[in-house]
Parts: C-alpha cells; sequence; structure tokens
C-alpha cells in the first residue's frame, strides 16, 4: 500500500496523506524545548517518507541515518535533498538489521507504528526500542486512541496500552504527553538515565 501511494504521487498524483512537507511541528517543539544539539551523535528516523523529519535532524547536527519500507520514498527523499548528508535507506521495521541495535543516541518514530495492522504494533514497538543506544533517546509521536474503543484502519491510532510496549528493560518512560487537546501523544523515553519522574505518570493519565 505505502509503496504504491508513493509511486501514484510520484506519477503526479496527491500526495500521502501524512506527508506534512515540513518537519513535523510536535517533533520541532520538542527539539527546541530540549535546545537539541546533535554534536555528531548518531540519529535514526523511522519510516521517514521523503525524508523532512531527517533533514531536520541532520541540521541540528546529528549524524542521520533514515529508513522507509517503500523504495519509492527513499528515492524520493533523496531526490528532493540532493546535496544531503542524511544516510537514506530502505528497511523493514518488522525485520530491521541486527548491526543497528543499540547504535543511536537518539530514534524518531512518527505515525509510523499506527500505520501498521495492530497485530503488528507490539514486533514493531520492540524493534524500535531496541535500536536506543545506552544513554539514548527515543522519541515516539501518535496519535491517541482509547483503550476500548475500534477503529478501521489504516491508520490505527495507539493507545496507551501500546505506548507502553516501547518500554524496554532499562528504556523506561520518561514522559508521556497527550497534546493537541489530546490528539496525539508524544512520548520520551530513555535508556539507562534516572528513574521518570512523576509528571511522566501525571501526563499519562491526562484526558
Amino acid at each position: 500500500m505505502f509503496e504504491a501511494m508513493y509511486a501514484g504521487a510520484e506519477a503526479g498524483g496527491a500526495e500521502p496523506p501524512w506527508d506534512y512537507g515540513a518537519p513535523r511541528p510536535q517533533f520541532v517543539e520538542w527539539a527546541e524545548a530540549q535546545d537539541l544539539s546533535g554534536g555528531g551523535r548518531p540519529a535514526l528516523v523511522i519510516g521517514c517518507g521523503y525524508g523532512a523529519d531527517a533533514e531536520f535532524l541532520a541540521s541540528l547536527g546529528f549524524l542521520t541515518t533514515a529508513f522507509d519500507f517503500a523504495p519509492t520514498a527513499i528515492a524520493g527523499a533523496r531526490r528532493k535533498h540532493p546535496d544531503s548528508q542524511v544516510n537514506y535507506l530502505v528497511a523493514d521495521v518488522l525485520h530491521l538489521p541486527r548491526e543497528w541495535q543499540g547504535v543511536f543516541d537518539l530514534v524518531v518514530e512518527s505515525l509510523t507504528v499506527q500505520s501498521m495492522p495492530p497485530e503488528q504494533h507490539p514486533v514493531a514497538a520492540r524493534n524500535i526500542a531496541a535500536l536506543v543506544a545506552p544513554e539514548g533517546t527515543l522519541l515516539v509521536l501518535a496519535t491517541t486512541r482509547e483503550e476500548d474503543s475500534e477503529v478501521k484502519g489504516p491508520p490505527w491510532p495507539l493507545t496507551r496500552a501500546e505506548l507502553k510496549e516501547f518500554v524496554d528493560g532499562d528504556l523506561v518512560m520518561r514522559r508521556l504527553e497527550r497534546i493537541e487537546g489530546g490528539s496525539w501523544w508524544r512520548a520520551e523515553l530513555s535508556r539507562g538515565r534516572e528513574r521518570p519522574d512523576a509528571s511522566a505518570n501525571q501526563a499519562a493519565s491526562d484526558p
């Protein structure tokens, strides 16, 4: 489906509905609040599409890798950013290279897992969590769904319980927010840092 949508866009059809055409504002807001600076550290963007989030990370000084399942998306990203320092690759979040495990100081997952069937969410979340380096950070952006609600996707917005599937050993939920009037989750997980403070639990319980 994803390859077909990107191929259609390349042939002059509609752009994929998730393509914002710029870095995701929920990501930019977080980065600015953190005064985020890469300093040459490795970062990874999951499901990068045409690369707007990846280019933003690279502009902050991260050594950025970005991948997408759709080869046409990756070809488009390379074409749109011909002088880019980002390493654009085709990969499948369900079958990621073993050598990526524990490598990236920052991993950004925005709307990718929710685009997959719900039965694939646990595996995708575990695979993504395994990419985070010691003392690294995982940022997850997703639209929200209540635990008892049903939805016919795609997409399949994430429940709070599904967000907790990204927690993996010493990768802990540092902060979980409902933003955009409660319609979006923004979750920040960190590996091997201090224990999460009460704000993570409070934010997760906000309506």
